[in-house]
């Protein structure tokens, strides 16, 4: 952080549940961020376990977080559990009044939707749940990051490293973000190529991953059909 840098308060969404890399990946380029003051939030100060199982302490409640300028949501199976957390949809709205930017990775967008913060913004998120985002008032993009009018949504997990970049330049300028994209060395070459998205990878791959993740999918539609 440099000395002349305003300080910027950018929040950190945590819950049981969570996808760490979702959060991990544009956490570790925001901390590039000029004036940047991190906050991992959660409703108590105890250590979250992501859906990996690796535990992640809050710097900070629900409660007591400062006026945000950035509010970053990621996504993971526990997202479902508290869809209709009224301390954590709350905690959204409030923050929206005044947040530059609500954001997400993931299935995060899922969570700003059920806050109501996604109505007639294009939006992004993993690509099996795109067709709920209309559900939420959202205009469903099938694009890696998009950015609408202060909203800036990611898609699937590794996208969150794309979405931290760009949110990176829409606050500080492309220059910076263009450094931090080579500090962080970010110059992705699958070793399976094509293979990240139902458009390009097998097709008996894609329909194995839908199989394993049936259950999920059955769990946001039902919460989104009954929006």
């Amino acid at each position: 952080m440099t000395k002349d840098a305003p300080v910027i308060h950018v929040g950190f969404l945590l819950f049981p549940g969570l996808t760490q890399l979702d959060l991990t990946g544009p956490y570790e380029v925001l901390a590039r961020l000029p004036g940047a003051r991190l906050h991992l939030l959660w409703k108590d100060l105890a250590p979250v376990r992501a859906d990996s199982g690796l535990a992640i302490v809050p710097t900070a409640t629900l409660a007591d977080a400062p006026r945000l300028d950035v509010v970053v949501v990621p996504g993971g199976y526990g997202q479902i559990a508290i869809m209709d957390d009224r301390e954590v949809l709350d905690f959204l709205r409030a923050q929206a009044e005044h947040a530059r930017y609500m954001t997400s990775v993931c299935t995060g967008s899922l969570l700003l939707g059920a806050a109501g913060l996604l109505r007639g913004h294009r939006a992004a998120t993993h690509w099996m749940y795109m067709d709920l985002l209309p559900a939420y008032g959202a205009i469903a993009v099938d694009e890696r990051v998009v950015v609408d009018r202060g909203r800036v949504t990611g898609g699937g997990v590794t996208a969150g490293i794309d979405f931290g970049l760009r949110l990176l330049a829409e606050l500080a300028g492309e220059d910076v973000a263009r450094r931090a994209q080579l500090e962080l060395e970010y110059d992705p070459h699958p070793p399976f190529d094509g293979g990240g998205h139902p458009r390009s990878a097998p097709t008996a791959v894609v329909a194995d991953v839908r199989a394993r993740f049936a259950a999920r999918l059955a769990a946001r539609q039902a919460q989104a059909n009954g929006r």
